[in-house]
């Protein structure tokens, strides 16, 4: 599969771009290789500069439920910048997002948009700490709630201690507000509740992980995540960025059962465009500046384009129910493709799928968390993606992300892609 002009355009954007990309997991790094620049998508489809084209399993790292560019987004998108692209005043169209969020979510009673999930979760952890009158935070190992400061923390020596920073710049007065639990373990956060008795503000969770791959929590940890955080009077927030309404109309508190105090989301409900938002429980959520004392604000918050997208992709959701039924028929027929190819080479590999998210790990031992996530064999797994890559398949360029299954999939892709999928482990293994 040809890639020079990639090849050539990637060196040119290394001398004005760090590491020729503008977020690092586009640069191959993990897999080896040169990142393929895309010209266009349409449906399931990715045509990169060198005129390959691509059954796209990333879908924009989540947000393209529907495939690339469907119509009726295009057609919101070009009604709404007949208008103007940004005005930094209200407009009617903010009023019907968060109406048709806070209609889709049961737990969302309130909602403020912002421009990144980045910005909902540090804007969801800094409202926690307001409402709250604490400053310290628990985060899962393995979960991945953006580029914040106070989310770029690793566990420390033994795994429930003061977590430790993860990236130059992330300060030790940071990371000691941070403390680090292990995902689907209670133990560990009883451990830290105890340790740290009225002082923890909130906890932040993906409920179903995307960062570390796809890993579900268990039910019986997230409702006794729920009750300790209501004894402890601690603020839950569940990171629905990835989740929200790519696994059900309510997202993973749907599917789980638990409503938690806060969410955030982003991806889908910018249908493409670069979104978030953070919302929950209205006596919660009045604190936010002007009705209340904690600050956040955005120029570009509530950006019309972002907007009028999501909106025709919520209100898609709505009208059409059995987008969900699709897409799980779609996926369980991957997920099936998938492990019979595996085990045609006697292998184990683990497979986890929730919804139409879904990982495959190169490692024998079930993947419930963090620790067991990493025994993945990542050098197997290089070679699994370029081996996918020279068939046409496009899958995420690191091991521990989620790859993503659209409406716009269709029986031939996913055939095309369970023959790949053979192929490529009878080459490897």
């Amino acid at each position: 599969m040809s890639a020079n002009i990639s090849q050539n355009l990637f060196e040119e954007a290394k001398k004005y771009i760090p590491g020729g990309v503008n977020s690092p997991v586009r640069a191959f790094k993990s897999v080896g290789g040169t990142p393929r620049f895309i010209s266009k998508g349409a449906g399931s489809k990715m045509f990169d500069v060198d005129g390959n084209e691509l059954i796209d399993y990333i879908g924009s790292w989540g947000p393209h439920l529907f495939g690339h560019n469907p119509e009726f987004i295009q057609t919101a998108l070009l009604n709404a910048i007949e208008n103007g692209t940004s005005f930094g005043a209200p407009t009617e169209i903010e009023i019907k997002m968060a109406k048709l969020i806070t209609e889709l979510v049961p737990s969302v009673e309130m909602v403020r948009m912002v421009n990144s999930g980045t910005e909902a979760t540090m804007s969801a952890i800094r409202v926690a700490r307001g409402y709250t009158g604490k400053e310290k935070i628990i985060k899962f190992e393995g979960c991945y709630h953006g580029h914040g400061d106070f989310f770029l923390i690793k566990a420390g020596s033994g795994a429930l201690t003061f977590g430790v920073p993860t990236s130059p710049g992330v300060t030790k007065g940071n990371a000691a507000d941070t403390l680090v639990a292990d995902f689907n373990n209670m133990e560990s956060v009883k451990k830290l509740v105890e340790q740290n008795k009225n002082e923890i503000a909130a906890v932040i969770i993906e409920a179903v992980v995307g960062n570390m791959g796809t890993v579900r929590a268990n039910d019986s940890f997230i409702k006794e995540l729920r009750g300790i955080c209501d004894e402890e009077k601690i603020v839950l927030i569940f990171d629905e960025v990835m989740t929200g309404f790519r696994l059900a109309q309510g997202g993973a508190q749907e599917i789980l059962g638990v409503k938690p105090d806060l969410s955030t989301f982003g991806k889908i409900i910018g249908g493409g465009l670069p979104v978030g938002a953070y919302g929950g429980k209205k006596e919660i959520m009045e604190i936010v500046s002007p009705s209340g004392p904690v600050y956040q604000a955005g120029t570009l918050s509530g950006n019309p384009l972002a907007m009028n997208a999501g909106f025709a992709a919520l209100t898609y959701i709505k009208d059409n129910p059995e987008v969900y039924k699709t897409l799980e028929e779609k996926s369980d027929y991957l997920e099936n493709g998938i492990k019979e190819g595996i085990k045609s080479v006697g292998k184990n590999f683990q497979f986890n799928r929730v919804g139409s998210m879904m990982t495959l790990f190169f490692t024998e031992e079930p993947v419930v968390d963090f620790n067991s996530a990493v025994k993945s064999d990542t050098t197997l797994y290089g070679k699994y993606f370029h081996g996918m890559l020279n068939r046409g398949i496009y899958l995420p360029p690191a091991q521990f992300e989620a790859l993503f299954v659209s409406t716009a999939h269709t029986m031939e892709d996913l055939d095309k892609t369970i023959k790949a999928h053979f192929e490529t482990l009878k080459e490897i293994i």
